[in-house]
């Protein structure tokens, strides 16, 4: 069993079982991993992590929730270039989506939080997302009998700032993906994958993308410098956490700055700046096509297909 940002996971054979050839021999030596499927240890926790997730009392104001931003009926994001802040002003920074974020190294695009915990607490005292502590949530949610009392059941104890924060993050942590075509091919499965497709993942190696993208989520597990050979995007923060690809065909618009309005230009913008390589449309349209594959389920339905 491999423990895994606060779940556990067992591995998809049992111990003892042959893997079969046509499974091991696509597998084994592939530069990405398959996303496994989340397992509710403490199912209390994780649905009053959700309700949090959806309360506006977690803004000074009551006008906005983490789902605010992040719509997980959609993308784990919104479809903004930027979106805009608790007082009005324009964020500085594409919104990441919140899907799989629990199998990044880093969270945010500049790496700064180190955990779900860290990242919520930040976020939710920073003036221009929700400016509030979350110790202010907790007087709030005191006054309320039915989520106190929700408190008590999951918790023991009524809100504080400390399980107010663990509950949100354990919410969190079930917010994986699984079920993509391509994690279906990894697993074994030949016909997942299209001939197209399967050509824009041989050009996705060849290329170089998996250098930085790959892992269980094709992305972030490293920092890197943008613009190595020609700009990119907007030059500051210059060095971002690579974001994961995962559902990226559902997460337009790209780059931290949110300037790239389709996966097609993402790809040949990306492809000419970190690699000077410019692409021809073919190559371009196979790549996008494998892009495609890597949009995965939650709650028994494709990312992005909406309620």
């Amino acid at each position: 069993m491999l423990a895994l940002a606060g779940l556990h996971y067992w591995p998809a054979l049992p111990q003892g079982a042959e893997r079969p050839a046509e499974t091991a021999s696509i597998a084994v030596d592939e530069p990405i991993t398959p996303i496994p499927e989340p397992i509710l240890s403490e199912p209390l926790k994780v649905r009053l992590g959700e309700r949090l997730f959806r309360d506006t009392r977690l803004s000074r104001d009551n006008s906005r929730s983490c789902a605010s931003c992040h719509d997980i009926s959609a993308n784990g994001a919104t479809g903004n270039r930027l979106d805009h802040g608790i007082d009005g002003t324009t964020l500085p920074l594409n919104t990441p989506t919140v899907f799989n974020s629990s199998l990044s190294f880093r969270l945010g695009w500049e790496g700064r939080y180190r955990s779900l915990d860290d990242q919520t607490v930040a976020l939710l005292q920073a003036p221009h997302v929700t400016n509030i502590t979350p110790g202010e949530v907790a007087q709030k949610l005191n006054s309320d009998p039915d989520i106190r009392n929700q408190f008590v059941v999951a918790y023991g104890g009524r809100p504080d700032a400390d399980n107010i924060v663990d509950a949100i993050a354990m919410f969190e942590r079930t917010l994986l993906t699984p079920g993509s075509r391509f994690d279906q091919w990894l697993k074994g499965d030949a016909s997942a994958l299209s001939p197209l497709e399967m050509d824009g993942y041989r050009l996705f190696k060849s290329l170089g993308c998996v250098s930085c993208h790959q892992g269980v989520n094709v992305g972030g597990n490293l920092f890197e410098r943008h613009g190595i050979f020609h700009p990119l995007a907007s030059p500051e923060p210059k060095l971002l956490r690579v974001p994961s690809l995962r559902n990226v065909a559902t997460t337009a618009p790209y780059f931290h700055d949110g300037s790239a309005p389709t996966l097609d230009d993402a790809v040949r913008r990306m492809a000419l700046a970190q690699l000077n390589s410019t692409l021809t449309d073919g190559e371009v349209k196979a790549i996008v096509a494998y892009l495609g594959t890597l949009t995965g389920e939650f709650r028994g339905k494709s990312v992005g297909a909406g309620p």
